[in-house]
């Protein structure tokens, strides 16, 4: 109970409206960066109650209100032009003991600490055309590859079809198109030289299963750019994805960040022509195309792509030889085709272009028109320094610019597009309020329970009662060890578990009545009354354990929350209950030498 009243003091000193700052270049912020926005906040009579840059060096600016925290960020906004990365969060206002050794207040829902809600839906469709188109320049190239001629190949819905100039070279296309993928159903067609290759339905299923968890990392790795504390994205159906970001208000910059969808592609730098004449004359030498790199210096890449993010299989950063370097892995496909490249071309450069997407609304002629943005950026530029294949490193970048490329490789892009259906933006406000009828809910239940109690059994109600504050302690301990986010059906779980936990007290007092009135001395009675009272306790508290299990298994948002809760719940008030009340009734009759009644 120590441990846990420990682990739950942080709870006791709440949160407060924050802003988190990070620079967009990477930079780490220092003291005096801190005396500068001080600085700037008094100036504008801006309210704060402490600043301070925390151990990744984000700053961090508490303020009293949430009027003043909103004050702060567009007086910042305003003044710096876009030189940070502003994030309206929360922080902990528990003393730097409790900071220094790790301890952490139990994270909130987002109904209670308010923030935005959005559900994407994922273009799985898109996803399954996008492997379409990318098997139709697969079997060019493989026949071209295996030097078979060809007259079309053409895409309609799931079935790929491929017409060859001479149908005496059908079992050879078959044997080279097999070989590129044994997994796809090619058989010969209905008309000779026709051949017809077709998505099974579980490849499909698989292909639009991939999208959506592909997705779901992408958008990970974009909110973790946003600073956002406790985020939860999860699938939600069979194509869309639920994202909730708590303490975030501003609703444009989220949308527009997660919104993107990107891809990447491997080049190799024109080294013969000058990409600065071509910028000049605005137009690029037959066979290649001009590109901007992150400093706005202009970089001639060939058109032919080597591999691209659809290849990627992983990717992570790590230091080698002394450097920065990002490893990359590409799947068997673009191995082949980057130990092609590489060995024809040591100690030319290779660039990483990274691509994306936006789809925004605009309004023409009096008519709401959607229309799709593309931006092509260089991220990075290598020398090939060795032959390699789908295993290899891109190195010339810092430790923070490596580190933010691996994350991009990894999440890359978004496997398919999506698109807003539902955006919701819920106030702290309206979470504060929550949080106080729930806590004004649990005192009064639990309030009513202790006068019930101790009427109805006096010394052991005063027990009971004892008992439940410390399952209400476990519970917020439990639940603050491991960050499991606390919701408004959350509070009513805790609520109710407070109710069902002196269910099991009941049962054993009543067990030790009954014993008392079988004329049993008074401390074999309560030990009698525990043994007994062990098996119904146990058993009741299962079967609604599997009820739990099941809400947690199958349930999602919401549902899910209050299931936690509940289980654990569970699982305190009984150890509460078993071994809690034992524990004191023997702390109070178990000294005496001889007990003639008990207070019960």
């Amino acid at each position: 109970m120590l441990i846990a009243g420990l682990l739950a003091l942080p709870n006791l000193y709440g949160e407060s409206e924050a802003l988190q700052l990070s620079r967009r270049d990477r930079a780490l912020f220092d003291a005096a960066s801190v005396t500068e926005f001080e600085g700037v906040l008094n100036g504008a009579h801006i309210p704060f109650d402490e600043s301070f840059v925390d151990d990744d060096g984000h700053l961090w600016i508490r303020f009293s209100d949430v009027s003043n925290q909103l004050a702060a960020r567009d007086l910042i906004q305003s003044r710096y032009e876009g030189q940070f990365a502003i994030a309206t969060t929360f922080a902990s206002r528990a003393p730097e003991w409790i900071n220094r050794l790790g301890l952490e207040p139990m994270s909130l829902g987002l109904d209670l600490r308010g923030g935005i809600y959005i559900v994407y839906e994922v273009d799985v469709n898109g996803a399954v055309q996008q492997l379409l188109q990318r098997m139709e320049r697969d079997f060019r190239k493989a026949l071209r590859d295996a030097k078979l001629q060809y007259e079309d190949v053409t895409v309609s819905g799931t079935v790929t079809q491929i017409r060859l100039r001479n149908a005496a070279q059908t079992e050879a296309a078959l044997a080279a198109l097999r070989k590129y993928d044994s997994t796809l159903s090619i058989e010969p067609g209905a008309e000779a030289g026709l051949l017809v290759a077709q998505l099974t339905s579980d490849q499909i299923k698989q292909r639009e299963d991939f999208s959506i968890q592909q997705n779901i990392t992408a958008l990970n790795n974009r909110v973790n750019a946003l600073g956002v504390a406790e985020p939860v994205i999860q699938r939600q159906g069979l194509n869309r994805i639920a994202v909730q970001l708590p303490g975030i208000q501003d609703a444009s910059e989220v949308v527009r960040l997660l919104g993107k969808v990107a891809t990447l592609e491997f080049r190799l730098v024109d080294t013969v022509n000058s990409p600065l004449e071509a910028q000049r004359s605005g137009r690029a030498p037959l066979g290649t195309k001009l590109y901007k790199e992150r400093n706005g210096s202009p970089v001639l890449l060939q058109r032919e792509v080597i591999a691209t993010g659809e290849q990627l299989i992983d990717a992570s950063f790590a230091p080698s030889q002394g450097e920065p370097a990002v490893s990359v892995k590409l799947d068997s496909r673009g191995g082949e085709e980057m130990l092609r490249t590489t060995r024809e071309n040591l100690g030319r450069p290779m660039a990483v272009v990274f691509i994306e997407k936006e789809r925004e609304q605009v309004d023409r002629d009096g008519q709401k028109v959607v229309i799709d943005r593309s931006k092509e950026e260089v991220i990075s530029v290598a020398t090939i320094r060795g032959v390699f294949s789908n295993n290899f490193q891109i190195t010339g970048l810092s430790a923070m610019e490596g580190s933010e490329l691996a994350k991009l490789l990894r999440a890359g892009a978004l496997a398919a597009p999506i698109y807003i259906v539902e955006q919701r933006l819920i106030g702290p406000s309206l979470g504060r309020d929550n949080i106080e009828r729930g806590f004004k809910a649990l005192l009064m239940g639990m309030a009513a329970l202790f006068a019930f109690m101790l009427v109805y059994y006096r010394v052991f109600g005063i027990v009971a009662s004892v008992v439940l504050i410390a399952n209400v302690i476990l519970i917020t301990a439990l639940l603050s060890l491991f960050k499991a986010a606390l919701t408004l059906p959350g509070i009513a779980g805790i609520v109710l578990t407070v109710g069902m936990a002196v269910d099991a007290n009941i049962l054993i007092y009543e067990r030790i009545r009954e014993e008392l009135r079988n004329g049993n001395s008074p401390l074999a009675s309560i030990n009698a009354g525990f043994e007994r009272a062990f098996s119904a306790i146990v058993d009741s508290n299962v079967t609604t354990l599997i009820a739990g299990i099941m809400l947690f298994a199958f349930g999602t948002g919401p549902i899910k929350g209050f299931a936690v809760v509940l289980n654990l719940g569970i699982l305190t008030s009984m150890f509460t209950a078993l071994v809690g009340s034992r524990v004191l009734l023997h702390l109070i009759y178990g000294r005496r030498r001889r007990v003639e009644r008990l207070a019960i």
